[in-house]
């Protein structure tokens, strides 16, 4: 996602109650932060956070939490925050290769992977978030019947994650090769990549994928 820089993005995230600019001091400690014990559910790459925080209006009883990479990307989705003042949504900026600093073992009850890269040469394979190593991750800081949800219109990237699931033994629960034109589009909340793909024409993949607690 290329956003031309704000120049008070570092100052606006670090005087933010909101955002946790050092997500390894809070590991373990996310329902406290959120003071409740509603189930959190973590978006991994949540660009400008219109998924995010349309989900956090539509679901009081949910705790989420928004990771990205980008500080000036981030402060589009503290814009929201800001105007909203949403208190069931959180903010991290912070790598998906770190995961298992941030949260402990069982703390995110849901994650989302909303139009990742989809790297697509052999050589950074990698470096997609449905790479085994990830899956690793994600199995780990999961709780209950792990569960992720995944959108992308990238058909490459969606059938190797099916395969990559698969092959770490999740199962399915949802899928669709045309999530707009499906029965799962009424309860479909968009990402602004979602809008522009569709604009485009573009065909919308999903899945929702889990694996058993053992």
């Amino acid at each position: 996602m290329r956003v031309r820089n704000r120049a008070d993005a570092r100052e606006r995230l670090e005087n933010s109650p909101v955002v946790f600019l050092q997500p390894k001091d809070n590991k373990g400690k996310w329902k406290e932060i959120f003071g409740n014990d509603n189930p959190i559910h973590l978006e991994i790459g949540s660009g400008k956070g219109k998924f995010i925080h349309t989900l956090a209006e539509k679901h009081p009883d949910i705790n989420f939490i928004a990771m990205e990479a980008q500080p000036t990307v981030l402060t589009f989705l503290l814009d929201k925050v800001e105007e909203t003042h949403r208190e069931n949504l959180k903010l991290i900026s912070g790598n998906a290769e770190d995961l298992l600093e941030y949260f402990a073992e069982g703390e995110v009850d849901q994650l989302y992977l909303n139009f990742s890269d989809p790297w697509p040469k052999t050589r950074h394979e990698k470096r997609r978030l449905t790479f085994h190593t990830f899956l690793a991750r994600y199995e780990a800081i999961l709780n209950g019947n792990k569960t992720i949800v995944q959108k992308t219109d990238n058909q490459g990237l969606f059938e190797y994650s099916l395969m990559s699931y698969a092959k770490y033994g999740f199962t399915f629960n949802r899928l669709s090769l045309d999530l707009t034109n499906s029965v799962y589009e009424e309860d479909n909340v968009h990402t602004e990549y979602e809008d522009k793909f569709i604009k485009k024409g573009n065909r919308i993949y999903m899945v929702e994928a889990v694996i058993e607690s053992k």
